[in-house]
C-alpha cells in the first residue's frame, strides 16, 4: 500500500479533544480517515472512502497534502484547507 501524506484535523468532542488524520492511498485511490486522542500516539482507523464515492473530499486532501509540501508553505492557507477537509468529511 502506498500511503501519501498524513493530515491532522482537530475535532473537539464533548469530553476530550481528538484529531482526525487524513491520508491518501494512491494505489486504491482512497482517502484513509483515522483519529487519535490529543497527546496520544495511538491511531484508530475510522474508514476509507473511495475517490469515486467522494471526489470532493479526495481532491481536498490531495490539495492539503500539496500545501503541506510546498516550498513556500503558508500556515494560514494550510489551516483554512484543514477546515475545508473537516467540513467536507462531516457533511
Amino acid at each position: 500500500m502506498l500511503t501519501e501524506g498524513v493530515i491532522i484535523i482537530n475535532k473537539k468532542l464533548e469530553i476530550m479533544s481528538k484529531s482526525l488524520l487524513f491520508a491518501i492511498d494512491n494505489e486504491k485511490l482512497e482517502v484513509i480517515i483515522s483519529e487519535s486522542e490529543q497527546g496520544s500516539n495511538e491511531i484508530k482507523p475510522i474508514e476509507r472512502i473511495r475517490k469515486n464515492d467522494n471526489e470532493v473530499l479526495f481532491n481536498a486532501v490531495v490539495t492539503l497534502t500539496s500545501i503541506s509540501r510546498s516550498d513556500h508553505f503558508d500556515l494560514k492557507t494550510f489551516k483554512a484547507m484543514q477546515k475545508v477537509c473537516e467540513m467536507i468529511y462531516q457533511i
